[in-house]
Order: structure tokens, then C-alpha cells, then sequence
């Protein structure tokens, strides 16, 4: 082998392994443990898109899986990395067909540390929901949602 297709074997394995570090995440609590996110980047909503739809009036199901403000038409289900709260969520979805658009979200830290937003993702993906988002807040509601003057719930305010 030569120097050269070495070194492109290198930069490829180490590429592999960079890609396989980016799509899993570390649990706060946890130290060393990855965590795999359970949502693709097609799965991801951004903000201005869920703002623009909410003031459009579109038909969407908003779901706060988390403890901070409501968004604008959500449930809030609580903290869905409490098992009670999660057990709650799926019996919300119950009879909802799986083609309704959905978002999910929690905001309660940024996301690659979030507890809540992994379980409720992938209870979504278990219950083959095909129209299911999850609203991109990578810092946290405040920065990415409220400090923006998006909208809050009545009571939010």
C-alpha cells in the first residue's frame, strides 16, 4: 500500500468514526454513555417554520414533552423522561392517526443534554407516526423560542 492510499484509509476510518460520535449523544447523568438520538435531521422542525405555521392558523399538534412555557397550542404532558409522564403522552396519542402532523418538544436545556426529548421521540416512532417533528431548540425555549417572540400560551406570558 502506499503512502498515499494509507493515509486516505486513515482519513476515511477516522471520518467513520467521527460520523458515528455525531449521531449519539451523552447522557448528563451518565458520564461515558452514549445515547442515540431517536429522530433523523428530516425529523427536526425549526422554530420560524413552527412559528409561521401556528400564526398561519395550520393544523398541527403541539406536545410540550418537557417542564418549561407552552408554546402556543401544546399540550403539556410533563417531563417525559418520568415514566408516568410518558405513559400520560401515549395515552394523549391514542386514536390519532399516524399521517397528523405532530412537534415535540422540551427546551429545557440544550438538546444533545435534554432527558425528555429522546423517550418521547422514540415512543413516537414505535407508535409509526409518519408526520412526527421535533422542534429544533438547540440551546434551550427561552433562547431558541421565547427570546425570539414566538408563540407562548396565554398562561405562558
Amino acid at each position: 500500500m502506499n503512502n498515499t492510499t494509507f493515509r486516505a484509509t486513515i482519513m476515511t476510518f477516522l471520518m467513520v468514526i467521527l460520523f458515528g460520535f455525531s449521531q449519539a449523544q451523552v447522557l448528563p447523568s451518565s458520564g461515558a454513555t452514549l445515547q442515540k438520538n431517536t429522530w433523523t435531521a428530516s425529523q427536526l422542525m425549526k422554530p420560524e417554520a413552527l412559528a409561521k405555521m401556528i400564526r398561519a392558523g395550520q393544523k398541527v399538534k403541539i406536545y410540550n414533552i418537557g417542564v418549561v412555557q407552552d408554546i402556543k397550542g401544546a399540550v403539556n404532558m410533563g417531563a417525559a423522561s418520568e415514566k408516568e409522564n410518558l405513559k400520560r403522552f401515549a395515552k394523549a396519542l391514542k386514536g390519532i392517526p399516524a399521517n397528523t402532523a405532530l412537534v415535540v418538544y422540551c427546551g429545557c436545556c440544550p438538546m444533545d443534554k435534554c432527558p425528555n426529548i429522546r423517550p418521547a421521540f422514540q415512543l413516537l416512532n414505535d407508535l409509526k407516526f409518519k408526520n412526527a417533528k421535533l422542534l429544533d431548540l438547540p440551546v434551550n425555549v427561552k433562547t431558541d423560542w421565547i427570546d425570539k417572540g414566538y408563540p407562548l400560551a396565554e398562561n405562558a406570558k
